[in-house]
């Protein structure tokens, strides 16, 4: 082959992403290779993906032993894989049914849908769902409109109806903006994308109360924060509050894809022919998810990304410190993100990436990190030296 792999990127995939020059081939533990033999430590983790890391052996040997027993059959019938992840979701967390499906942003579409079917049989056919400003929810259409980031929003107007944008932490705009036709508040208990921006403890409790006193679902998007990301299992357990709905994707799966729509007994109104998937729950991706529930649950992954967080954020308040350049730093478990003074946040990026550590850039002032949550103090402090040599390029 004589074209580069980016060459043939070019020719025949849609330009929808701009990537680096490396082309990853490999992946163990916390670190990624490239086609070169060039190792990198990674603190992207597969936007957040790959929670026990890359091919953990407990979900490599789960994955090669349903893939030669049963990989997809309908959701005509009974599997046990999907019986065995449901269990798993339902006894250690707050909520009492799930729906398993592909995605993020198809657990987020699905929790739409049963907060509209809640509300055509519950509340005299009330629809609405309101969302807050730089929120992220999905790619899809709905998901999009429900996302609240006008240039995401912009080239694809009209957008489906029902969905207002409101601010981050201000109840009160979640209060201006009921209405007759609100059935649910749809959030992230950190927003990710917006650049980590954590939800305060009088906000999340203000948010139960105002669902509680006006027949309103509490839905918590825990697409990015779920699965022991924050430093506990689920985000909502550090508030004290439980959500009617909660969905999941992302680590679920230990790079397998995958989505759950979680949901209180009171509101899991669906019933046979409402909602559907063909791959949802199938028996590998199934079979991946409760390798990574027993790992995170029978490992306390949840501390170790608490601890591991604690550690990350006061190491990156030291190079705040040192570099005029950072302007603040914020967190929550192995979720961690720094703002900048200059948008050159993609110049950081990149040059980090030439000296072998993989972060990610989530606005030109603003860089994230998700790493894996088996990392060590010692990956931080490798992390930290090459952000130190890289900031003091600016």
């Amino acid at each position: 082959m004589t074209s580069s792999w980016p060459d043939l990127e070019k020719k025949y995939l849609m330009f929808n992403i701009k990537r680096p020059p490396m082309v990853i081939v490999k992946g163990e533990g916390v670190r990624l290779w490239d086609q070169t033999g060039r190792s990198y430590l990674d603190f992207v983790g597969g936007w957040a993906v790959n929670a026990l890391g890359h091919c953990h052996p407990a979900v490599v040997n789960a994955i090669q032993q349903q893939a030669a027993t049963l990989i997809h059959t309908s959701n005509q019938y009974y599997t046990i894989p999907q019986i065995e992840l449901g269990r798993l979701l339902v006894e250690n967390s707050a909520l009492d049914k799930v729906f398993l499906c592909n995605s993020g942003a198809e657990a987020n579409e699905g929790a739409v849908k049963l907060a509209r079917k809640y509300g055509k049989v519950k509340k005299n056919g009330a629809y609405e769902v309101i969302t807050t400003l730089k929120s992220f929810h999905g790619r899809t259409l709905a998901m999009v409109a429900a996302t609240g980031k006008p240039h995401y929003q912009e080239p694809y107007k009209p957008l489906p109806a029902g969905f207002l944008n409101v601010p981050y932490n201000d109840l009160e705009a979640i209060k201006q903006a009921t209405n007759e036709r609100t059935i649910a508040i749809m959030i992230e208990p950190v927003q990710g994308e917006g650049g980590v921006n954590v939800a305060t403890q009088e906000y999340m409790h203000g948010l139960r109360k105002w669902c509680d006193e006006n027949g309103l679902l509490l839905m918590l998007d825990e697409v990015q924060t779920g699965i022991g990301r924050t430093g506990k299992l689920f985000a909502y357990q550090h508030y004290g509050i439980e959500p009617d709905i909660m969905t999941l994707a992302k680590a679920l799966g230990g790079g397998v894809s995958i989505g759950a729509l979680l949901s209180k007994q009171h509101c899991a109104v669906f019933e046979p022919g409402d909602h559907g998937s063909t791959f949802g729950g199938n028996p590998l991706a199934c079979a991946a998810g409760v390798a990574v529930m027993n790992e995170v649950l029978h490992n306390d992954i949840s501390g170790r990304a608490a601890a591991t967080g604690e550690y990350l954020v006061k190491r990156l308040g030291e190079l705040k410190e040192k570099h005029p350049i950072i302007t603040e730093v914020r967190g929550l478990g192995l979720l961690c993100a720094f703002d900048i003074s200059k948008e050159v946040a993609g110049d950081i990026m990149l040059r980090c990436s030439e000296e072998g550590l993989l972060i990610n850039m989530v606005s030109p002032t603003t860089i994230r990190l998700m790493p894996p949550l088996i990392i060590t103090e010692n990956n931080v402090d490798e992390a930290i030296d090459i952000l130190d040599e890289v900031l003091s390029e600016f």
